[in-house]
């Protein structure tokens, strides 16, 4: 939180009672670019991920639901990417929670791939992107991403 402050936030309710947070980062891989520096023409190599942000956790307690406090905080994390220069930003959920998957496909995100036993080695999660402003041609996301499965150690 010290190092991405725009992109953990609380909400607080009247009575000062956390009502939602948001946890997220913006990162890239931890190795170079294939062929530097970084273009989404010329990347080789399907592991590698340019600068974007990453949504860690987004809560919202029970009874503070369907009052648009996710979405104000997954907009709020969405412009300070941008501002951060990002690329995209990225998100893991298992593919059985289908009210996240919807939440966030109405917010613009897509499903890029697909990572079998990404929970415990068991569940499965969709890697969900929204691209931002620096991808204007929308090079890092995919049509049918539900179908693109990777292994889970090509994941970091």
């Amino acid at each position: 939180m010290i190092k991405w402050p725009l992109l953990c936030r609380v909400l607080e309710g009247p009575s000062g009672n956390i009502e939602a947070y948001i946890l997220g980062k913006v990162e890239d891989s931890p190795f170079p670019p294939p062929n530097p520096p970084y273009d989404p023409d010329t990347n080789t190599d399907d592991r590698y991920l340019p600068w974007h942000a990453h949504i860690t956790a987004v809560t919202v307690a029970p009874k503070y639901r369907r009052m648009g406090h996710a979405t104000r905080l997954v907009r709020a994390l969405e412009k300070a990417a941008d501002v951060q220069n990002a690329w995209f930003v990225d998100l893991f959920v298992r593919v059985e929670n289908s009210v996240a998957i919807e939440f966030y496909k109405k917010l613009g995100y897509s499903v890029f791939r697909r990572i079998p036993g990404y929970y415990n080695e068991k569940d499965d999660a969709f890697d969900m992107r929204k691209p931002l402003k620096r991808d204007q041609d929308r090079k890092h996301v995919r049509e049918n991403g539900e179908n693109h499965i990777v292994d889970p150690e090509d994941v970091w």
